[in-house]
């Protein structure tokens, strides 16, 4: 059985490793300082799933305001579920969580942008209700120091 929670600054060697495992190594030296920012604001959402005390999945959530809607949106910006934990429900329990705090915090969408080689994460979330919107546009403004850039 698996429990989801809010993650802590205690939590940033498991991320850490989890982040490794999406493709972005190197992170061990910046994740603390990101979690204290994130973990102090309201609409940065972080949780953890645990294993028997052992975090084995995380999702990374922000609520962000719209100005042409009523409504606000909800973007997941990461998340992993560790290669020793998967098909075990976490990724859709912690989907699902988010999607009730989404429409609790009066969100009309959650959008995801998900790399074209990662088509197992395509079918999880096609499996959840996702549909594909075409076209997403990024200006790269620096290197911020990392020779291997995943989107």
């Amino acid at each position: 059985m698996h429990h989801i929670r809010p993650a802590t600054l205690s939590d940033a060697p498991a991320i850490t490793t989890l982040l490794t495992q999406l493709g972005y190594p190197g992170t061990a030296d910046f994740l603390p300082q990101k979690l204290l920012k994130m973990l102090g604001h309201p609409d940065e959402i972080l949780l953890v799933a645990e294993i028997e005390n052992q975090v084995v999945a995380f999702i990374s959530f922000h609520i962000i305001p719209q100005i042409a809607l009523a409504g606000e949106f909800a973007r997941i910006s990461y998340f992993a579920v560790d290669a020793h934990a998967r098909s075990l429900g976490i990724g859709k329990t912690m989907e699902e969580y988010c999607t009730t705090m989404a429409l609790e915090r009066q969100c009309d969408r959650i959008e995801v942008h998900c790399h074209s080689r990662r088509t197992d994460a395509h079918r999880f979330y096609f499996r959840q209700g996702y549909e594909e919107s075409p076209k997403y546009l990024i200006k790269k403004l620096r290197d911020c120091g990392s020779s291997t850039v995943v989107l």
